[in-house]
This record gives C-alpha cells, sequence and structure tokens, in this order.
C-alpha cells in the first residue's frame, strides 16, 4: 500500500512539473513592469529562423558577385550572363537538375520574397553585412573527416526525408494553418528565451518575453496567434543558451557535425541540451527524451522547413564546397547572434 501511495506522488509531481515551473517563472519576473515594445532599442533582435535567412544571405551575395560567376561560368555548367546573375531563380533552375530532381521556382519562391517572409518579424532582419561580412572568422575543424560524413548523412535525411516530407505536408496543410503551427511552437520556446535574456544580465527582455508569452497564451489562444505583436506591437529578443555561454566568454572549442541536428560546437551542443530542458514539449512523458517529445520535435522541423523548400539547394548550388559554406555560416551567425 505504501508503494503504491509512492507512485502515485510521483506521477503526480511529474504532472504537476511544468506548471510549478511555469508558476516560477511568473512570480520570478512579477516584479518587473510591463514595458512598452523595443523595436527600437539599439539590441538587435533575432528570429529562430534567422539561420535560414543568413543562408539566402549567403547565396545571394555569392551569386550576385561578378567574380563569383566569372569562376563558376569558365566550367563544366556553361556560362553565366549577367541576365542570369539578376535572376536567382533562373540560375536555381539550371543548377538543380541532379540527382535529387528539380526544385522550381514555385517550390523555392523569389529568394527576397521567401528572406522577407520569413525574417521580417518581431526578432527583425539579418543584413548582408551579418551574413556575409565577417571572412576573417574561423573555427577549429580537427574532426573534418568525422564532420564530412555527418554532412553527408544529413544531406541524404534532407533529400531523402526531410524534403519529400515537407512537401507532401505543404500540400496537404495550407500555409495559413501551417503559420499558426508555427507561432505556437514559438510560443512554446518562451521559457528559454526568458531564461537566457535573464542570464544575460537583460532583465527587460526577459520580462517583455514572458508578457509575450502570457498574451500569446491567452489572448492568442494558446500561441496560435503572435497577438503581442500583432495586437498590442511587443516585440522580443531571441536567446538561447549557447549564446549565454558565449557572452560568458566560453568559446567554440570545434566545429562538430551531429547527424540530425547538423552544425554545432561543444558550447553549442551544451547549450542545445540546456534549451531542451527548458521546452515544454520536453516534459509530456516522464522521460525528457521520449518518442512523443522528438515526434514533437521532428513536426516543428517539418512544419518549418515547408516554408523554406529550396533554400539549401540553392546554397549547394551557389558554394563551390557546400560543406565549407555550412561551416562559414553557422560560425558568422553564431557570432552575430553573440555580439548583439
Amino acid at each position: 500500500m505504501r508503494r503504491q501511495n509512492m507512485t502515485l506522488f510521483w506521477k503526480m509531481i511529474e504532472f504537476l512539473r511544468p506548471m510549478a515551473t511555469t508558476v516560477f517563472l511568473f512570480l520570478l519576473f512579477s516584479g518587473y513592469p510591463l514595458l512598452h515594445a523595443a523595436s527600437d532599442s539599439p539590441d538587435a533582435h533575432i528570429d529562430s529562423n534567422e539561420e535560414n535567412s543568413a543562408a539566402v544571405k549567403y547565396v545571394e551575395k555569392t551569386m550576385s558577385t561578378p567574380a563569383a560567376f566569372e569562376k563558376k561560368s569558365s566550367d563544366e555548367y556553361g556560362d553565366v550572363t549577367e541576365k542570369d546573375d539578376r535572376s536567382v531563380p533562373v540560375a536555381t533552375a539550371e543548377k538543380s537538375s541532379d540527382e535529387y530532381g528539380n526544385v522550381t521556382e514555385a517550390e523555392a519562391g523569389s529568394t527576397h520574397a521567401a528572406s522577407e517572409k520569413k525574417s521580417s518579424d518581431e526578432y527583425g532582419d539579418v543584413t548582408e553585412k551579418d551574413a556575409g561580412g565577417s571572412e576573417e572568422l574561423h573555427i577549429a575543424d580537427p574532426v573534418e573527416p568525422w564532420n564530412r560524413a555527418m554532412y553527408h548523412v544529413n544531406d541524404k535525411l534532407y533529400f531523402w526525408i526531410f524534403k519529400p516530407a515537407a512537401k507532401g505536408y505543404k500540400y496537404v496543410v495550407p500555409e495559413d494553418v501551417r503559420g499558426l503551427l508555427s507561432s505556437f511552437y514559438e510560443n512554446l520556446k518562451a521559457p528559454i528565451r526568458i531564461v537566457n535574456n535573464l542570464l544575460q544580465g537583460k532583465p527587460k527582455y526577459a520580462a517583455i518575453e514572458l508578457a509575450k508569452f502570457f498574451i500569446n497564451s491567452t489572448v492568442g489562444v494558446g500561441g496560435l496567434r503572435n497577438c503581442a505583436k500583432e495586437c498590442f506591437g511587443i516585440n522580443g529578443r531571441y536567446a538561447d543558451f549557447g549564446q549565454t555561454l558565449g557572452k560568458y566568454g566560453v568559446g567554440f572549442g570545434f566545429y562538430v557535425v551531429w547527424p540530425f541536428l547538423g552544425p554545432s560546437s561543444p558550447r553549442d551542443t551544451v547549450g542545445w541540451m540546456g534549451d531542451w530542458l527548458l521546452r515544454p514539449q520536453s516534459y509530456v512523458s516522464s522521460e525528457w527524451i521520449s518518442p512523443e517529445s522528438v515526434g514533437l520535435y521532428a513536426h516543428e522541423k517539418i512544419n518549418d522547413t515547408s516554408f523554406h523548400l529550396g533554400e539549401y539547394e540553392m546554397l549547394k548550388d551557389a558554394a563551390i564546397d557546400p560543406y565549407v559554406a555550412m561551416r562559414d555560416i553557422y560560425i558568422q551567425y553564431r557570432t552575430k547572434l553573440i555580439e548583439r
């Protein structure tokens, strides 16, 4: 009987843990007043999709550089005219007829339109300077054979699993519904932004993110609508634990590519694990890593990929060595994130 009571007690603890975490955060930050929108603050805002935007900017810069086109047009793909230089979809259609199939203009969309659509939100845009202006940045790559192998594994996973799944998902699920789901997942990641803004010494933005979370969770119907921005003009500030470690002076260490997760470093790997513990999805079962939490994470990634189909293909086509291009984008993006 006593054992049954203890089992019931621990089940109640597991059930109440997410609620207790939310109450704790509310009490922690309740002393901060609700602040106005911070879009005019000198601190730049960053979207969770900014890394995708950085990749688009990298492609645009690479494909719009005359020297780069001269180098590319002298090989087996034939000449690239100045007219082709200004037409990204034409260049993409010509270059993407590989073993993985064509990327059409309708699938990839206008590069500028895709960038504006996904990155022009409350966390701000990535400028061309942010995406490709830090050529002096470097990162150690002592395990390059492993990293290249994992890059090719992730490349195959994208073309064989994630892209077909995202294409089918995009065909079945209307764009408006996918947009609601994106807002829902972003709202669930509010604890990550709240805690890390506080750890970075920015209680103002922690309070703003807390206010956003309660507004979107209530008026925004569980986060399906970003009512904090749309109704009240409240902007947030992106923050994660890897960024927090970087602001405390922890260096990259070295470059590493993980299967499924992609480019990282020891610092950002630890940061990812810290962020995972702050995700409410991690507590849908008694285990922090469970089929349910992994399934929700996979759905989040497929939903996000459905908005970015064609961008990875453009990156591969524009780069002489896609592995190096991905590494450069990663270090530039993470460095800019820490500098903000």
